[in-house]
């Protein structure tokens, strides 16, 4: 096939003998444009395949030949058409009848004026379909034998060669619609008519829009027919050309399969990494990786280690399979307290702060002070000092008696016991009194516990050689986590298989050739992955996280405020006391026989300079021999340096 231009390609093509594929033989660029403008595809290079899989009509732009007007038809219009046989018009009909004895065209032929025709006899309408079957002389004068209306109302009309038109050949034949006219090669490039269009003529140019596959193209590009490009069909000697189209993890996951899937990394998505571990380094382009499945289970636990200052944060998989021990819960609130009360399951701690509860704002509030033991019992509403109702949390004092003791007087004692109300805003410190020394794997301590959860790891993942959670004092296990995982491994490092996050690592990949790799089953499985930090307030932000409503915040205290508001009063004596303040020391205490007279010197020396006088501050008084006056310091530095 010789190149043709975009356009009539499609134009021409049979939409039955999809998919073809093309070579762009004369490319185009727009400026300003990389690869799309409006989601189509707008730069194409010399030499680019494309296999097009489908055509789809967009629209139909219908010119005016004569002025060059235009105006865009949808694909369901309604109007009929009919071709206007010539390309060009007659001014007169000597014209046309001139132009058709020329030709290898004969009479009778088909014609239309786009003017109203006025006879002695009746008026021709516009764009009435008028027969010209002889050319004859009457009355001396040449004139057309026309005839208007077919069957029984045939009207013979006598047109002198000389009328004034412009008038057009066209071919008679049923009207066709806009799909009908498109797809009709005989009506293609022709001139049309349509009555319900007020140009006498028109021609309709169809626009298209291509589907198509290209190479290293992940996704369907859809390219415009008016895009000025010429293609080449090599369809018949091209069947060994094989379009590679990228795909990703989350589009592999999607489809579920099949698997194993041997894949090649085409690009690793921009960004700081969000796991520490090794493997993260050998992802790059044109690394060969194996993708097993499903991960399984498809929950993940978010654990953060206790005890240090800056603490890890870690991703453990449901199917790890180290020992956990509980750890006495620390809770900094009464909020939090409430937060892990399950029902069945008595929850008793220990303050680690003291609390005064008998406040301006907390009247009716216990106390609490360092080594009380509590049972949280319940939530519940009191009403506060402001009038408005106060959610509190509800409390059983304990007594400092062992557990044994306490189950023995439990029932005897229930009456006697003391109820502690506390409210949710509390802030303090608590830590969860507890005697439990069971080995818990994962799933278990998950299920039959709320998190957050405080443990210890006994016993590390034998599975997992380089399990990391044993070295830790503590962990803080946070929130469940359920999101789909992929199963992968490297051809690079055979002996160990990965998970991935497709939602937080959407990795671009091509199908590879060759045969998979061995089942996940038999490799090992790192079940532990630590995070990054960013990652892991990244974590922080999910939805999981943000339905839980934070501690409700203490009311304002309102007798701090008016402490803060003096009277006219205080403001008063607070005055005085500064203008006190600001009167010179008073000298150290003589002995009597200088008394008075330092005390005589004094008076006169302060009436001479008052001390509140504007401009001018007091001076300290001149002694005359200061090693006269034996003050209380010197007996006290003497005592000082005797017992020294």
């Amino acid at each position: 096939m010789e190149p043709a231009s975009l356009q009539d390609f499609v134009c021409a093509l049979d939409p039955a003998s999809l998919p073809r594929v093309l070579r762009v033989c004369s490319g185009v660029y727009f400026q300003g444009s990389i690869y799309e403008i409006s989601g189509n595809e707008c730069c194409l290079s010399t030499g680019d395949l494309i296999k097009v899989t489908q055509i789809r009509l967009q629209k139909v732009v219908c010119e005016n030949p004569r002025t060059g007007q235009t105006m865009e038809l949808a694909p369901n219009f309604q109007g009929c058409f009919s071709p206007l046989t010539g390309p060009q018009s007659y001014g007169t009909l000597e014209e046309l009848v001139s132009a058709v004895t020329h030709s290898s065209k004969k009479l009778p032929v088909c014609f239309l004026s786009t003017h109203r025709i006025t006879t002695d006899t009746r008026v021709v309408p516009e764009d009435e379909p008028l027969m010209l079957e002889a050319v004859e002389t009457r009355f001396g004068t040449c004139c057309a034998r026309c005839v208007l209306g077919t069957g029984a109302h045939r009207v013979i009309l006598h047109l002198p060669l000389s009328q004034q038109g412009p008038f057009w050949e066209w071919k008679p034949g049923a009207p066709r619609t806009l799909l009908q006219a498109l797809k009709d090669p005989a009506m293609r490039d022709l001139l049309l008519t349509c009555p319900t269009i007020p140009w006498r003529a028109l021609i309709l140019r169809p626009q298209y829009e291509l589907q198509a596959i290209m190479h290293l193209r992940r996704t369907i590009v859809k390219i415009p027919s008016t895009l000025e490009v010429d293609v080449e069909d090599i369809t018949a000697t091209s069947q060994h050309v094989h379009f590679i189209q990228p795909l990703l993890l989350s589009e592999v996951l999607a489809r579920g399969g099949p698997f194993p899937l041997p894949t090649e990394i085409l690009e690793v998505p921009e960004g700081p990494p969000i796991f520490l571990s090794p493997w993260m380094g050998s992802l790059q382009k044109g690394e060969r990786l194996c993708i097993y499945g499903l991960a399984s289970p498809p929950w993940r636990v978010l654990v953060s280690t206790k005890g240090r200052k800056v603490p890890r944060h870690f991703m453990v998989s449901g199917a790890y399979q180290g020992k956990l021990r509980r750890r006495p819960r620390e809770f900094s609130t009464a909020y939090d307290l409430l937060g892990a009360l399950q029902p069945g399951r008595p929850l008793r701690v220990v303050a680690t702060k003291d609390y005064e509860g008998e406040g301006v704002e907390n009247s009716g509030f216990a106390s609490l002070a360092v080594g009380d033991r509590l049972e949280v019992l319940r939530s519940g509403q009191a009403h506060g000092v402001q009038g408005r109702d106060v959610d509190v949390l509800v409390c059983q004092r304990l007594s400092d008696q062992t557990k044994e003791e306490e189950e023995e007087e439990e029932e005897e004692e229930a009456e006697d016991q003391e109820q502690v109300v506390l409210p949710l805003y509390f802030s303090g410190g608590f830590v969860e009194e507890m005697s439990d020394g069971r080995r818990y794997s994962l799933e278990d301590l998950t299920t039959q516990f709320s998190l957050p959860c405080e443990v210890k790891v006994v016993a590390k993942d034998t599975s997992h050689t380089a399990d990391p959670l044993p070295s830790f004092p503590g962990l803080r296990l946070e929130e469940k986590i359920t999101e789909p995982f992929l199963v992968v491994g490297l051809d690079s490092k055979p002996g160990m298989c990965f998970e991935i996050p497709p939602r937080w690592l959407d990795l671009t990949i091509v199908e590879a050739e060759g045969q998979p790799g061995p089942p996940a089953g038999f490799l090992p499985v790192a079940t532990v992955e630590e995070l990054t930090e960013a990652f892991y307030y990244h974590l922080r932000k999910l939805p999981a996280f943000e339905s839980q409503t934070p501690p409700p915040r203490p009311p304002k205290r309102q007798g701090l405020s008016k402490q803060k508001q003096p009277s006219s009063k205080e403001r008063g004596n607070k005055s005085s006391q500064v203008l006190e303040m600001q009167q010179p020391p008073l000298l150290p205490k003589a002995k009597k026989k200088t008394l008075p007279e330092v005390a005589k010197d004094r008076s006169n020396m302060y009436s001479k300079i008052p001390a509140h006088k504007k401009g001018l501050r007091p001076t300290k008084p001149d002694i005359q021999d200061p090693d006269d006056d034996e003050h209380d310091y010197e007996e006290i530095a003497e005592q000082f340096r005797n017992t020294v």
